[in-house]
Formats: structure tokens, C-alpha cells, sequence
């Protein structure tokens, strides 16, 4: 039996610089951070820090201008297109700020297309599954509805329930409760919470609301391209 790694998700000396004509831009510089099995973490900062950056280079959607981030035990530097594209599917749910829902599918059929992009799921299986989650954030009555019938916060649950569909190890989440009621939002954390604890799934969330960051396990805060552990933050809030 193969040995589990004991970090979800480590990255070291992450940086991210973009050219703006004869200078440079440094966005995120000498990042160094890991999750663990079950840990849920908030990340927080101004508008404009670089959280999203950050967010989309531990999913490897983009590459960074120096060092490393690695996801059960792979080095994402070291994956060809193919592979980062199925590790995303099999480790990693990413709720992004902006929902990116396909508008021609059902809320049941986006949830469950991360299912049907495995290949070795029947249909019915998957939409049992879809179902399932989608009735967890409180969607039940909304599965056949396509994006342009759901308001703005039930879009957004349908893309929160896609990333949690296939029980991942990691969800990456930007702004998830933004445009949620607050009933609604603790909903979302209490479904985090328990997947954190039966399904030893990790989340780092991108958030304004200290409330939400409140209830993760640690908080970093971003500020000036830097990573910085800020659990003090809290206590103002």
C-alpha cells in the first residue's frame, strides 16, 4: 500500500512578476505555505493582493515566474497539460469568483460534468451524486433549471456543489459566500466543515468576510505580493 503524503498542497518560494514594459511587476513574492488532511484556510487581503493569483497558480492554471508548488506529492511544474488537467479533476475543486456555468446545461448536468469527464461513471451514478450535493446547498427544487432561470447566489451554490461533487482532496474557493445570504453562506461552511471531517477534504478560501475566515482552522492575510500568517486579524473583527 502506498504511503499518504501528509500535505495536501506545499508551495515554496512562489513568485509571480509581470512585464510592464522596461519594468517589472511582482505580484506575489517568496510565497512559502502547505495544507494539510482536513485543515480549512482562510486567505484574506485588499482588493487588487494577488489572492486570485495565488489561487490560480496552486491550481496550476498558471505558471509562476519562480518556484514550486506541489499537490499530493506531484509537482505541478513536472506534469504535461494532460496529466495537470486529470489531477485537477481527481484532487482539486475550484469555485471561482464569477460562477462559469455552462448556460446550455441544467444546474444537475454542471454539477455533475466533472463526474462524466472520468469515463468510468454511468450517467445515472453521476446525477444521483449531482443531486445529492445540490441538495445539500439547499437546491433541491432547482436541478433541471438551466443557469439563466437561477439568481446570482443559486448559480453560485450550483458551482460551489460542482467543485464538491467529486469528494476532492483540495477546494480552492474565490469569494464563495460573496453573493450568498447569510443563511445561505453558513450552510456552505457547515457543508466545508463536514467534508473536512468525514471526507478529510482541505479548502483554502479566498475571502473578504471575516466572519467565514473566522471559522477556518488558520488565516493568512496578503499583503504587498507577501504571505503572512495573521490570526491577529481576527480578533479585530
Amino acid at each position: 500500500m502506498s504511503e499518504i503524503t501528509p500535505k495536501v498542497l506545499e508551495c515554496l518560494s512562489l513568485a509571480k512578476a509581470y512585464d510592464q514594459g522596461s519594468e517589472k511587476l511582482d505580484v506575489l513574492t517568496n510565497i512559502n505555505f502547505s495544507i494539510s488532511h482536513s485543515e480549512r484556510v482562510a486567505i484574506v487581503g485588499a482588493s487588487g493582493s494577488g489572492k486570485t493569483t495565488l489561487l490560480q497558480l496552486l491550481a496550476g492554471l498558471d505558471k509562476p515566474t519562480s518556484g514550486s508548488v506541489t499537490i499530493c506529492g506531484s509537482d505541478l511544474a513536472e506534469l504535461s497539460n494532460n496529466e495537470k488537467s486529470t489531477m485537477r479533476n481527481r484532487h482539486l475543486g475550484f469555485v471561482y469568483q464569477f460562477h462559469h456555468l455552462l448556460p446550455e446545461f441544467s444546474a444537475c448536468e454542471n454539477v455533475a460534468m466533472p463526474l462524466l469527464l472520468r469515463n468510468d461513471i454511468i450517467i445515472k451514478d453521476a446525477r444521483k451524486q449531482a443531486e445529492t450535493i445540490l441538495d445539500a446547498v439547499g437546491l433541491s427544487s432547482r436541478f433541471n433549471h438551466k443557469p439563466s432561470a437561477l439568481s446570482g447566489g443559486e448559480r453560485q451554490r450550483v458551482a460551489i456543489a460542482r467543485a464538491l461533487v467529486t469528494r476532492p482532496d483540495l477546494v480552492l474557493m474565490d469569494e464563495p459566500t460573496g453573493n450568498l445570504d447569510p443563511h445561505t453562506a453558513d450552510k456552505i461552511h457547515s457543508l466545508m466543515a463536514l467534508l473536512s471531517q468525514e471526507l478529510t477534504t482541505s479548502f483554502i478560501v479566498v475571502t473578504h468576510d471575516m466572519q467565514l475566515a473566522g471559522q477556518m482552522n488558520r488565516v493568512y492575510r496578503l499583503t504587498d505580493g507577501i504571505l503572512l500568517d495573521d490570526n491577529a486579524a481576527l480578533k479585530t473583527h
